[in-house]
Parts: structure tokens; sequence; C-alpha cells
């Protein structure tokens, strides 16, 4: 094996390798190879679905002439019960982004959240960019997760997965061993990812361990196959679930599965998860996708998102906004029958909510939730009426549904980047979300 020093971005070059074998010459070449930034994507259908399923796909297919220095390799969908040194089959090797090559079919090849991410990276670096995509519909958190990390959270050895019919493998870390650990002795310069949907009915309440455990293992795992060229911390970034119109809106497993992608912190990066970015994408529902609207077609917007997190978190961009408001402080207005929240960024009402926002009242030793419509706001602030509640307020919540707005209608957005303020809950012991 041979590690070369660290190039600058560019190329095409040609690689050479000889060697001597007594009398034997042996010389192989690799031919267009490009020096650039290699991102890993990888996780469940929303990640799979490719660039002929999502809107304005024909467009999208025939933009690639601007974007032939982003590469894209896709692995085949493969499980084993053991660790794999090299991966077993690969769908689409190391190519040049083709109409054919991005649209190969539905949830084949290629993943048009990586492929989007990709291209809106090199619109911004301008040096070339390699895509590896390496996701299975319908897979629980445990199949990408080592033993390791699933016993450092306690996950029970063997689940069962109440799967639909078209789910795809939820063995544990069967997964990881034929579709991750392969790639370990690349030199990545980050991975992002999107799953969470296979986890709603299967150990939910350890995702806010099992999550960033994944990240932590994949950082470890892959820092020492690359011999030290991938970061020890690489940037990790993820999609935070969309919509889903659900038979039950009341239901809370996609909200507790979205802040648990955030290990209950609501924000990132966080203590538990350092170098690390999120793209929300609660408002971008899709009631009429041909797949179902638990696969929205704007993967543009959760791509554009996503990029905005790695300029700023990966490449250390400054001053670029890549998350929507969170309130610093949330304070009881109790002679007036408010709540008033201060955020610490610039606010957008974009309308009026009476439901989207929640209480939780409590009286007699009982508590319910209760609507807390939205009141009057200012540009960093916004007060609640909470005088539906006779008794005291113990918690508030934000879009804590499976379905909290219309396409990009949720009540509150970052004024000039037009990020959605993410879902949280807290409760009047804590700190505010925003800390």
């Amino acid at each position: 094996m041979v590690v070369l020093d660290p190039m600058k971005p560019g190329g095409p070059f040609e690689v050479m390798a000889q060697q001597t074998l007594g009398p034997m010459n042996l010389t192989l070449r690799v031919h267009d190879v490009l020096f650039g930034d290699v991102w890993l994507c990888s996780g469940q259908s929303n990640m799979q679905m490719t660039v002929l399923q999502i809107f304005n796909a024909t467009g999208e297919l025939s933009n690639t002439a601007a974007y032939q220095s982003v590469r894209v390799l896709s692995v085949s969908l493969t499980e084993a019960e053991e660790e794999l040194e090299d991966l077993n089959a690969v769908d689409l090797p190391w190519s040049k982004p083709t109409k054919e090559n991005l649209g190969n079919g539905y949830f084949t090849y290629m993943s048009a959240v990586c492929w989007l991410f990709g291209r809106y990276l090199y619109d911004t670096l301008q040096y070339p960019i390699g895509l590896i995509s390496s996701s299975w519909g319908g897979t629980p958190i445990e199949a990408w997760s080592s033993g390791r990390s699933l016993k450092a959270c306690g996950v029970p050895t063997k689940g069962s997965t109440a799967h639909d019919a078209e789910s795809g493998p939820s063995g544990h870390s069967v997964l990881w061993n034929a579709m991750i650990h392969p790639l370990q002795n690349m030199t990545l310069k980050g991975v992002v990812w999107y799953q969470g949907e296979n986890n709603i009915n299967y150990n939910k309440d350890l995702y806010n361990c099992t999550f960033p455990a994944l990240i932590e293992d994949w950082r470890q795992t892959f820092h020492r196959g690359s011999q030290g060229q991938t970061e020890r911390f690489f940037p990790f970034g993820f999609v935070q679930l969309s919509s889903y119109l659900s038979t039950d809106n009341a239901d809370d497993g996609f909200p507790q599965i979205r802040w648990h992608q955030t290990a209950d912190f609501g924000f990132v990066p966080n203590l538990k998860m350092p170098n690390t970015f999120m793209a929300v994408a609660m408002d971008l529902g899709d009631r009429d996708s041909p797949f179902g609207s638990i696969h929205p077609r704007d993967k543009q917007t959760v791509a554009y998102r996503l990029h905005l997190g790695a300029r700023a978190v990966a490449y250390g961009e400054k001053n670029l906004t890549f998350q929507g408001p969170l309130p610093e402080k949330i304070e009881l207005l109790a002679d007036k029958g408010l709540l008033q929240l201060i955020y610490y960024q610039r606010i957008q009402v974009q309308r009026q909510d009476k439901k989207i926002f929640e209480i939780s009242c409590c009286s007699d030793r009982q508590c319910k939730w209760l609507p807390a419509p939205m009141n009057t706001f200012s540009s960093q602030t916004l007060t609640l009426s909470i005088s539906s509640c006779p008794g005291t307020v113990a918690a508030l919540r934000y879009a804590w549904t499976t379905w909290p707005c219309e396409y990009k209608q949720c009540p509150l957005y970052h004024p000039s980047s037009g990020l959605p303020a993410p879902p949280f809950i807290a409760f009047s012991t804590d700190q505010a979300p925003g800390h």
C-alpha cells in the first residue's frame, strides 16, 4: 500500500505503479484521476432516491456539463455478518456524471441528495468533489452501526423490527459490515446522512444515544483506517426528518426522532455532537409524492440547506447562517397571560399560527398539552397566549407533530437565509434550547 502525500486539488492526472519481479516489469495505470474532497453519503430511502425521482428531474439530469469534476460512485446493496475489508460489489464505479448515471432508476443510483449536495459544494469551492453513495431504503440505524457502538448504548442484542414489507435489512451491523467498513481506508472530507424513519417503531428511545455513537464510531474507524488522513473528528452532516401524512398526526414518533437526532439539544453542533451540521426539512412535506408522502421530492432545498452547514462547519466559512432561529430565553409574563420568547437570531414571522406552539398545562398533578396561539412579535421576540391554562405552565414545544406545516409555510424562518426554525421542547426547569 502506498500513501501519497497530500496534493493540491485539481487534475486530471495519470497515476502509474511499477513493480519489478525478477525479469518481469509490471505497470498499472489509472487514468483521469482528480484530487479533491471525498464525501460519503449514507442512510435509508430518502438518501437513496435518485435524481430521476425529484422535482424538475429532466432539468437536473441534463445539467451535468459544468460538473465533470464532480465524480460519483454508488455501492451495491449487500449485507454481511462480519466486517468486510473490501466491497462485494459496486452499482456504479467512479464515473463522470451523465444523465444515465444520475437517473438510472428509482431508488438505485445516483442519490439525489448526495449529487445535489456535491454540486452546490462545487459551485462554492470550484475544485473536484468525489461522492460515494452507500444507502439502503427501509433500514434502521442498528444495521449501519458496529457492534461496539450498539453495545455502548445498551441496544438489546436481537430485536424484531416492526417493518413494512418494502423494508431493507434490519440485522444489527449487517450494512456497517458490508457497505461502510470496507471504505475505511479512503481519505474522506466528511459524511452526510439521511436516516431515522425506520427507528420510529424500533429502539426510538435509544436514538439519542445510537446516532451520536454511530458518528463517533465512524470517525474513529475512518481515521484509523486511513492512517490518520481522514480527520479524527471529520464533519458529519445529516437531514432532520421531513414530514409525513400519517393517519395519526398526534403520534410523536417523528418529533421524538427529530429531537433525538440532535441528542436532545435541538441544535447542532453541541457537546455530544461536535463538528456536525443539520438540514431541517420538516417544512418540505410533499402531499402528492408518487413515492408516498414519506418520500418528498424537493431534494434541492434539502441539499442546499445541508451545503450551508458544510460551508460553515466543514469549510469554516465565517458569518454564514446555517441554522434557523431557536429561543435563547423563555419568560413567563403571568400577569399578562403571555409567554415571551427571546430569540438569539432575527426571526421572520411568515404567518400567525394558533396550534404549532403548545404548552404543558398542569393542575392537580395532571398535565396536558394545549395550544398556545402566537400573539405579538418583533424582530427577535415573540409572545404566546397562555390564557387557556388555568394551572402552571411546565413545558413548551414547537412543531411537535408529524406534519407541522404545509410546504415552506411554517410560521418561523430566519429572514435572509430562509431557514426554518427547528422543532424544540423546553421544560420550565431547563435553560432554553438555544443554549
